[in-house]
């Protein structure tokens, strides 16, 4: 195998190589590679290092939706809780002489 110095870049092959990705065991030029956890790798297989299961993601999904929902329906049950604490608090003479009160039927 050739020393770093002849190697280069598996991207764009008119650059130097700068690094040696321990993972996929390429070189890489100094733009095709980033340091994460003190270490060097190409984005590539920082891409799957850091990449959460598709399992994962979706159980995540699927908590987020049912906690968006709980708290809709907690939200819609306070706002008419504050609506029937609302209406019980007004007096009985607001309601004096209101239309479904009056007798359209005259008792004889």
């Amino acid at each position: 195998m050739q020393p770093l110095l002849h190697q280069r870049c598996f991207n764009h092959a008119a650059r130097e190589a700068a690094a040696r990705c321990p993972e996929c065991q390429q070189f890489f030029c100094r733009e095709c590679i980033t340091e994460h956890d003190d270490r060097v790798l190409c984005t590539t297989c920082l891409k799957k290092l850091t990449r959460l299961p598709f399992a994962q993601r979706f159980a995540f999904a699927k908590m987020l939706r049912l906690a968006q929902c709980a708290a809709g329906i907690v939200l819609v049950w306070f706002f008419f809780f504050l609506i029937g604490a609302g209406l019980l608090k007004l007096p009985a003479s607001f309601h004096e002489g209101t239309l479904w009160q009056v007798h359209w039927i005259n008792q004889e």
